[in-house]
């Protein structure tokens, strides 16, 4: 599963290729993410004056072309907010045997086909008082944009304050993926992706602020190792410990950001460490880990 995704580094002065982003509400650079799991395999700087999805497909036949010469049986499946739903994506993968799950944006037609399902939901939420979802796919073509119909499955969720509708194009079929345990399970998965790049933020990804984009480029890719790094480190390094699953930020500032003295002679460096240091089992662990 390789999830995409476009996130805002605000900027401050006037550095290049600097552009007001709308949604964002601030000048900012538009970075393109591509992460599997907790592995970053994309990192690409943009300024903020183009489409979320621009740049994404060169970086998906880069990722997609590296893993299959890997393992040429491997199953992709790429999965994006509505973004990233644009023809020249779906096209490319429905042509080179690669899934995607892409949220697509809400339109007067859409809202149309699934009057029958909102109302069942408004209907169900009515007598229990609570929020209820109905769940519902079809075939859908965009009047000029799209080249061929694709599967699209909606939620019809009505609420204490009104009509919820969610709706995501697919290329999995039904069989694979019923419309449901598609939305819900597959789709909404994609939000820990943003804690991810929030972990990579801590990691001074923000720290933008050379007079070239391509010097700017190079500083991401250094907060892009040192992600990588650290992630490394938890994976391999703190397994069965309570720091397994912690942030990049927390290992950073309590496994790394830790005082100790440095004596250095000629056959050795020695560190010597507060005894009263609260995590020195986890730090042992880790050292001797790394150290075989």
């Amino acid at each position: 599963m390789l999830d995409l995704d476009a996130t805002d580094i605000p900027l401050y002065g006037h550095p290049p290729e600097r552009f007001f982003h709308g949604y964002y509400d601030s000048y900012c650079y538009l970075p393109l993410y591509i992460f599997a799991g907790d592995q970053l395999l994309c990192a690409r700087l943009r300024p903020a004056n183009q489409d979320a999805a621009a740049g994404s497909l060169a970086e998906v036949e880069r990722i997609v072309a590296q893993l299959r010469g890997q393992w040429p049986e491997v199953k992709i499946v790429l999965r994006a907010d509505s973004g990233f739903c644009r023809e020249e994506l779906m096209g490319w993968c429905e042509c080179n045997r690669v899934g995607y799950v892409f949220g697509l944006a809400r339109n007067k037609r859409l809202r149309r086909i699934i009057g029958k399902p909102m109302h069942e939901a408004q209907m169900l939420h009515q007598s229990t008082g609570k929020a209820a979802r109905v769940f519902t796919t079809f075939q859908y073509q965009t009047h000029k944009s799209w080249s061929c119909p694709r599967r699209v499955v909606a939620k019809a969720e009505y609420l204490d304050k009104g009509e919820n509708s969610r709706f995501v194009v697919t290329s999995l079929s039904e069989d694979q993926w019923v419309a449901q345990d598609l939305y819900e399970k597959l789709y909404c998965a994609r939000g820990e992706m943003e804690n991810r790049i929030q972990e990579q933020m801590h990691l001074f990804a923000d720290r933008l602020s050379t007079d070239e984009m391509r010097g700017n480029q190079l500083r991401l890719y250094f907060s892009a190792l040192a992600y990588t790094l650290v992630e490394a480190l938890r994976r391999l390094a703190l397994k069965g410990t309570r720091w397994a699953q912690a942030q990049v930020d927390t290992i950073r500032l309590k496994l790394f950001k830790i005082g100790a003295i440095v004596r250095i002679s000629v056959r050795r460096i020695l560190l010597q460490m507060s005894s009263a240091y609260p995590w020195k089992e986890i730090y042992e662990q880790a050292f001797g880990t790394l150290r075989c």
